[in-house]
């Protein structure tokens, strides 16, 4: 629906509204009027950036569970700028703002969440200006990298005999070293990652997860194309292998 009037508004926009009637003549419509279009330039404007969030969370490349804090937090800043200037279609974005808040007010209280988009470096602590929110995750990072750290051992050093608690010190105060250098960093790709060893770490286990089930509903889809009636004597293995075949053909070449 979002496509269909974005279309109808680009076509006003680029070829009048003779266009659109030429249109709504060649089907037996009725020509909409001035108010209409102003509606739909509305409706277009606003679910513009809701569809585009959907689209990143829903992709199968290059999405991680870090980009839903930061998706959802910029597209209700999108929406904040865009209220004030409309005229027919306030509702629909206290609509939309009113179902974000109830869905997802609690992802913004979860540390593992908000350490995860922190760990991006696509975003890093850029994506909020709330500091309590960014301290929740901070706090986390801090506590997770002090165990993953390799200075981490269960074995006695030398520095021991002399502090019975220096290792935890060393500890966090290297720990807090690396997420400052890391923060510090200009570069924004995850190649990047690989200076900061714990920080790579916790990476790796916060953001393997994905933000939306798209990508598992597409897996099923594909598999019930494959489990047809015709071939429901399949062995497991058989499937499997024609299924991850199926799902990775721009990793293969038989040529």
């Amino acid at each position: 629906m979002f496509l269909a009037v974005e279309r109808i508004v680009r076509i006003v926009k680029e070829q009048g509204e003779g266009a659109i009637r030429d249109v709504c003549t060649s089907f037996k419509i009725p020509m909409l009027n001035p108010t209409e279009l102003a509606f739909l330039t509305e409706y277009s404007a606003i679910m513009s950036p809701m569809a585009k969030a959907i689209d990143i969370l829903q992709a199968e490349t290059n999405i991680q569970m870090g980009w839903l804090l930061p998706t959802l937090t910029q597209l209700k800043t999108k929406l904040d700028r865009i209220k004030p200037s409309l005229k027919f279609s306030k509702p629909l974005v206290d609509a939309i703002q009113l179902g974000l808040k109830n869905r997802f007010s609690e992802n913004f209280e979860d540390p593992e969440l908000i350490a995860a988009a922190i760990l991006l470096p696509k975003f890093k602590t850029l994506w909020t200006k709330d500091e309590t929110v960014l301290k929740k995750g901070l706090d986390y990072i801090n506590l997770e990298m002090e165990t993953l750290h390799p200075l981490s051992t269960l074995y006695a050093t030398s520095s021991d005999d002399d502090d019975f608690f220096s290792s935890i010190k060393s500890n966090a105060q290297e720990s807090s070293k690396e997420l400052e250098g890391y923060l510090a960093c200009c570069a924004d790709h995850t190649s990047m990652l690989k200076t900061f060893p714990s920080i790579c770490k916790l990476y790796i286990r916060l953001n393997t997860p994905l933000p939306a089930s798209a990508a598992c509903e597409r897996l099923f889809s594909t598999a019930g194309l494959l489990f047809s009636p015709r071939r429901a004597r399949m062995d497991s293995s058989n499937f499997e292998n024609q299924l991850l075949l199926k799902l990775n053909k721009s990793f293969y070449n038989f040529e």
